[in-house]
């Protein structure tokens, strides 16, 4: 009874409201109703949550823009995104100063060189290059036709070139040094010693030289085991060690103690943005990197001084920043237009933004628009071939014609060169120069390449045989980047048979087929497939017309048939180098038309050219392979790379 009365109390005793004050409601109506004001509910908010995204993205319909698609953009196309847009790595992080990124940086090397027993040391200037093929680059000069005979082929055995550059030295050298490295003598010096010193002219001598000794790291050790008072003169009380201790400081001068630089440690750094086209203050900011926040802040002093919220095409916008760790605060602003001071304005001692004198001069601004900066990427479907693109973008670079064709004849195994560009294609080098200008010369040389076409990467560093001066460029690995045989001794013909079993055109029965046939017009040249010794140049009676065999490395021979002529050096006995013409196509002995039967013969086995798992080139072992790793590295310490082989073990 008592527990009834309680649940009475709490639940009440009151009639139950009616939904329309004359019955209760019905379990279906409220049902429905609920259903429709969730479904309403729910568009609402998708519609909401859609006007929002749309917002936020800036009107574009799609999440995301692939890189290579925003490569290939226009910019010179209705609607196309300007190209200053924030890119990773653009951000002011660095304690460095921030000027535009420079693709192309001359820098002073100490170099060593072999002179007889000598070894001398020097300065010498090199360019360090990052190339994208894809911008439009103006080249300086004509260049050269595609052309894949001239790329595969020498006329002559390869000479020996004379050391000019030398090895990259570990240390750094004022001027030209002199080394001449001799056995540590083991028995002993050959030198009488001389007699010993008086007391006498010990002390004259500490009286002499006393004024040079001083109190800091040089000869600072053998004053504490002598008096100091010992050499004093009575008359004048001189005291030797005070004198040592005597510091003359210019006028009007601070010296401040030594500070260590930490990544917390308060740096100044300048960051140097160019206006390329038309855009609100705040969103030049913004597409530097800098927050919103940040970039709405200031903007609003700087539109507030220049009567404008937006930049022009052209100029130039400098913020000067305070950067403590992983904190960047804005201090200046400064605003050019075609290179001259518009306005600046600096932080006060109350962190107010108040007019400021223009700050010094700085060269990032002059060039803020060079190619160096971000380079104008030519539309996707204009992009030029491999080739044009290499050769346009390494000579608006500096570099000249040979150099590029040595760049081009190292590359030609990987590389499709009559393949169109795409907009990730890059190609950085590394080279001798002869002055700052960065100009490459007949004496300049190519000491580092790293190519990247699509998802393949070719890197490769040049190598100098101490023993015998002979030059190569060779991978992470110390393994030669030419190959060790060419698969087509006719760079410009074009396939039409294989090997395999084959019905003879002539004598009209079916027979093996030894080689690859290549056809070509009467006289195009045949290059050597690689450096080997000639064995035979001459007619065969068997049906082959005029045959040379060319005998190579680990019992591998090459055979070139139906020859309208062999090369007059060609000649028993004779050496070869890879690429150098050694005769003409014909159709000489038993053939229907001008065209090369070339055969690959292993271990006395003829096997199909084009199917066999050719070896690489030459690799480095040993002591030879020691010298290069080390080599590799110093180039790599100068250029900020990582180390190959720490990459490849990851």
């Amino acid at each position: 009874m008592i527990s009834n009365r309680n649940m009475l109390r709490s639940l009440g005793d009151q009639p139950p409201i009616l939904a329309d004050g004359r019955r209760a409601p019905d379990r279906r109506e409220i049902s429905m109703r609920w259903l429709s004001g969730t479904f309403l509910t729910g568009i609402t908010s998708s519609l909401l949550m859609g006007v929002a995204l749309f917002a936020a993205l800036d009107g574009r319909q799609q999440l995301a823009i692939p890189a290579e698609a925003f490569a290939a953009v226009d910019p010179a196309a209705p609607g196309a995104a300007p190209i200053s847009a924030a890119k990773r790595g653009n951000r002011i992080l660095s304690p460095n100063i921030v000027a535009k990124p420079a693709d192309k940086t001359v820098m002073e090397v100490s170099t060593m060189i072999h002179d007889g027993e000598k070894e001398v040391v020097r300065r010498q200037p090199f360019v360090h290059v990052k190339m994208a093929l894809a911008a439009n680059h103006q080249a300086s000069e004509d260049y050269p036709a595609f052309d894949p005979l001239a790329i595969f082929s020498t006329d002559e055995a390869e000479v020996e070139p004379p050391a000019k550059t030398g090895t990259i030295y570990g240390s750094d050298v004022e001027s030209e040094v002199a080394l001449k490295t001799v056995n540590f003598p083991l028995k002993g010096s050959g030198f009488s010693f001389a007699p010993s010193m008086s007391l006498d002219e010990v002390e004259e001598n500490v009286r002499t030289n006393g004024s040079v000794l001083t109190e800091g790291n040089t000869q600072v050790a053998s004053l504490f085991y002598v008096d100091p008072q010992r050499f004093a003169s009575d008359a004048d009380n001189l005291d030797l060690i005070q004198g040592l201790s005597a510091r003359i400081v210019e006028e009007n001068m601070t010296v401040s103690t030594h500070e260590t630089i930490t990544e917390q440690s308060t740096e100044y750094a300048d960051d140097v943005i160019p206006v390329r086209r038309a855009a609100p203050i705040a969103t030049v900011l913004v597409n530097a990197g800098y927050a919103k926040a940040q970039a709405d802040d200031a903007a609003g002093y700087i539109e507030t001084a220049l009567g404008a919220k937006e930049l022009g095409a052209g100029d130039v916008l400098r913020i000067g920043i305070i950067q403590k760790g992983e904190e960047a605060r804005i201090v200046r602003a400064t605003v050019y237009s075609r290179n001259r001071h518009v306005l600046t304005m600096a932080v006060d001692d109350h962190g107010r933004f108040v007019p400021g004198a223009e700050p010094p001069k700085l060269d990032a601004v002059a060039t803020a628009f060079d190619d160096t900066g971000t380079p104008v990427i030519t539309s996707g479907h204009d992009l030029p071939r491999v080739y044009d693109g290499i050769y346009r973008a390494a000579l608006s670079y500096g570099m000249n014609a040979e150099m590029i064709s040595l760049i081009v004849k190292l590359l030609a195994s990987n590389v499709d060169f009559q393949a169109q560009l795409k907009p990730t294609d890059s190609l950085e080098a590394f080279f001798s120069v002869t002055d700052e200008s960065g100009q490459a010369t007949e004496e300049s040389e190519l000491l580092y390449v790293d190519a990247k076409f699509g998802d393949a990467e070719t890197r490769f560093y040049r190598f100098q045989d101490p023993d015998d001066n002979s030059i190569d460029y060779f991978d992470e690995a110390g393994k030669s980047i030419r190959q060790f045989l060419l698969r087509n001794p006719v760079p410009n013909g074009h396939f039409r048979s294989g090997f395999g079993m084959r019905r003879h055109p002539i004598l009209g029965f079916s027979r093996m087929h030894t080689g690859v046939d290549w056809s070509a017009p009467r006289g195009t040249p045949i290059i050597a497939a690689g450096n080997g010794v000639v064995e035979k140049a001459g007619w065969d009676s068997g049906g082959y017309g005029n045959q040379t065999l060319v005998r190579h490395a680990n019992g591998y021979v090459s055979s070139y048939n139906h020859q309208s002529a062999i090369a007059k050096n060609v000649k028993p006995g004779a050496k070869v180098v890879q690429g150098q013409v050694i005769g003409w196509v014909g159709t000489t002995g038993l053939s229907t038309g001008p065209h090369l039967h070339y055969e690959l013969i292993v271990n006395g086995n003829k096997v199909d050219p084009l199917r066999i798992r050719l070896p690489g080139g030459k690799s480095l072992s040993g002591e030879m392979l020691a010298k290069f790793e080390k080599e590799r590295e110093r180039i790599d310490e100068l250029l900020g790379k990582d180390d190959p082989s720490e990459v490849a073990s990851q």
